[in-house]
């Protein structure tokens, strides 16, 4: 076996690449097989490759660049990503779709305006409710379940800025066990509701009532002949403490009573928004009268009080008399079938000579007889203002 010849110092440094490449004049040296070496043991000298030292002092710089580059097409592949710059200060700012900022590091403070740009990235993340910036307990909500009838479903809103009263009608329906009106619940944006004839009952006023109280829409509310009674009347009385928009309010055939119409009553002196009223055929009578009369001696806005077909006696008369020659807002009277006889009528119309804003005067089929007849020929010598009087079968 040949024994191993030790290089000396001078072919050890060109071995090195010291000398940038240059091939030695020497003899060869014997060199065992490495990963730069000759795999097959060839005394060939080796040239300079991508790994000696001229080439190796370039390998930080290359990968350096090739490492910004990748990170260059890594952000050009992230386009929803952007940055903010201000006076030096460059602020990056990922924002998932569905959250919100995050509360700043405590340790950050500048003293230069920041302007950062906020884009959302395409990851999304679960969103908490307790986080800043979170919708609020009691905030505005939607009904997104409501009730599957199809009579029913207009997606309105629900809750606390509901101004329809959909949601309140539905669960007054619920609790007074009635059947909601499709018709109602189809219409309740409308100007004018027409609700005749519906057979509606004290249970359904109530669940009606309630749901007036926040609807701002529905200027004229028709309930004429629906059996509302008593209970019915007080229901759409709270109602017209709460409402200020309705503007016509008919009731007629109601059968309201004393009861009913003692709350109707109670609730106009408050209620300032109802201009023509309507309680023809509802069974009103003398204490019904006491209470309409200390109505109109407040209540200076209606301007349309319908009475016909009720049960008004000569003592009726008496009362109405002077709360119409006391009120300046009535400009059309409707008395007609009822029993305004004897004193009666002559006190009431001595009042209509006083009064100098009554326009229509209604009194046809009351019996006024002949007594009641020369009142109201003295009173016409007095009032100019009267335009229409009807008493056909008064006398």
């Amino acid at each position: 076996m040949q024994p191993r010849l030790q290089p000396s110092a001078q072919q050890l440094r060109t071995m090195s690449g010291l000398s940038h490449g240059i091939r030695p004049l020497g003899a060869l040296v014997e060199r065992n097989p490495g990963p730069w070496g000759d795999p097959l043991g060839a005394r060939v000298d080796q040239c300079p490759g991508p790994w000696d030292p001229v080439t190796a002092s370039r390998l930080p710089s290359e990968i350096a660049r090739g490492e910004e580059k990748e990170e260059e097409e890594k952000r050009e592949q992230e386009p929803r990503t952007q940055s903010g710059e201000k006076t030096g200060l460059e602020v990056l700012l990922n924002v998932h779709e569905n959250s919100v900022p995050k509360t700043p590091s405590r340790g950050l403070s500048t003293n230069f305006p920041l302007k950062c740009s906020l884009l959302q990235t395409e990851e999304e993340e679960e969103e908490d409710p307790n986080e800043l910036g979170g919708r609020p307990e009691g905030a505005y909500e939607t009904d997104s379940e409501g009730y599957s009838d199809s009579d029913l479903e207009r997606g309105e809103p629900r809750g606390l800025y509901d101004l329809t009263g959909r949601s309140q009608y539905l669960a007054a329906c619920e609790a007074y066990g009635v059947v909601p009106i499709s018709y109602f619940l189809h219409h309740m944006h409308d100007p004018e509701l027409m609700l005749m004839h519906r057979g509606l009952g004290p249970q359904g006023a109530r669940a009606l009532a309630l749901s007036l109280m926040s609807n701002t829409s529905i200027l004229k509310l028709n309930l004429r002949d629906n059996w509302l009674n008593e209970e019915g009347a007080a229901a759409i009385a709270g109602m017209l403490k709460e409402n200020c928009f309705i503007v016509d309010l008919d009731l007629s055939d109601n059968k309201l009573g004393a009861k009913g119409a003692k709350a109707l009553c109670a609730a106009l002196k408050e209620n300032t928004s109802v201009r023509r009223l309507w309680i023809s055929g509802s069974d009103l009578g003398t204490q019904a009268a006491n209470d309409i009369a200390d109505a109109l001696m407040v209540n200076t806005k209606v301007e349309l009080l319908d009475l016909s077909h009720n049960l008004l006696d000569e003592e009726a008369g008496e009362k109405l008399g002077p709360a119409l020659a006391e009120n300046v807002g009535i400009k059309e009277l409707n008395l007609s079938w009822n029993h305004l006889r004897g004193t009666g009528a002559v006190i009431f119309t001595r009042s209509v000579g006083v009064n100098i804003y009554l326009k229509v005067l209604d009194l046809s089929y009351n019996g006024f007889g002949d007594q009641g007849a020369a009142a109201m020929g003295e009173a016409l010598k007095v009032n100019s203002v009267l335009e229409e009087l009807n008493i056909r079968t008064s006398t």
